[in-house]
């Protein structure tokens, strides 16, 4: 398991190669990137400014309490508002992203396919595909900052179990949603994509994670977008070589190989009719 989650990290890391190979493309990926960041700093800066505000009005319970423990339940619940905040604003950020970027990581998508050989049958998906899954990443974000908040009402443990849970919830879809782009090419039903990612969950949760991570970081959100699509490109391959998934048939459905008829070599024709009882030897 810890080897599948460092090979989940790694697949990150490898979709920072394209910067050496096509560092034009990857550097139109930062610009939706920049966009986005904006805008949510926008609205996350006035909520980290009066985070201790807000937390005086949320424990109006506390206001007799002696310290320091009035001071370290606010303190608390800061930590779990905040965790919850960036949850959902990395969800945000990233169905932002894809959204307004979308000819731009189209592009990088169809880069990584070609440089990977045998690229998908088809296109990623339209603009209005794009955004609808934007649409749902930012609802699921929704459920996962609510989750968050809930977990930070443990007594005692409750702000580590909401950041670290924070950081793996959204971690975990921020994977699946990147790799929606490759999968979407393929037509893959929900059903195989379930398959897929049960069959890699350590290492589908190592790229995710890591992901997540480097969006915390200041600036990181910018920086790691354009090696994130990459990333998941490459993720989405590996998962599908993994499980010997090709690429669809004209019809949609999927195609594997053939299991070998029995007897195939023994028996290359079918066995003739039966006979009928007049007409056999008597």
């Amino acid at each position: 398991m810890i080897r599948e989650f460092a090979a989940g990290i790694r697949t990150l890391l490898r979709g920072f190669g394209l910067w050496r190979t096509r560092p034009g493309l990857m550097a139109l990926g930062l610009i939706p990137a920049i966009i986005a960041v904006i805008v949510l700093a926008a609205l996350l800066v006035p909520l980290v400014i009066g985070m201790p505000s807000l937390s005086t009005w949320l424990t109006p319970f506390a206001d007799g309490w002696i310290e320091p423990w009035r001071g370290l339940l606010r303190t608390a619940v800061s930590l779990v508002v905040v965790a919850a905040a960036l949850a959902l604003a990395s969800v945000v950020f990233s169905a932002l992203t894809l959204t307004i970027g979308d000819p731009f990581y189209q592009r990088i998508w169809h880069a990584v396919e070609v440089d990977l050989g045998s690229p998908a049958p088809a296109d990623g998906g339209s603009f209005w595909t794009t955004l609808g899954e934007g649409l749902r990443l930012v609802l699921l974000g929704i459920l996962i900052a609510i989750s968050v908040l809930l977990i930070g009402l443990v007594p005692g443990i409750g702000g580590f179990l909401g950041a670290v849970a924070g950081v793996v919830l959204t971690g975990r879809l921020l994977a699946r949603e990147l790799t929606g782009r490759a999968f979407d090419a393929r037509d893959l039903s929900p059903a195989d994509r379930a398959a897929l990612f049960s069959g890699s969950r350590a290492r589908v949760l190592g790229f995710g994670v890591a992901t997540q991570l480097c969006f915390l970081i200041p600036g990181g959100a910018v920086a790691i977008m354009p090696a994130a699509v990459a990333g998941s490109t490459m993720l989405a391959r590996d998962l599908l070589a993994r499980t010997g998934t090709s690429a669809p048939s004209a019809s949609g459905a999927t195609m594997t190989p053939p299991p070998p008829a029995p007897n195939a070599v023994s028996s290359p024709l079918p066995p003739p009719p039966h006979l009928g009882a007049g007409s056999g030897a008597s």
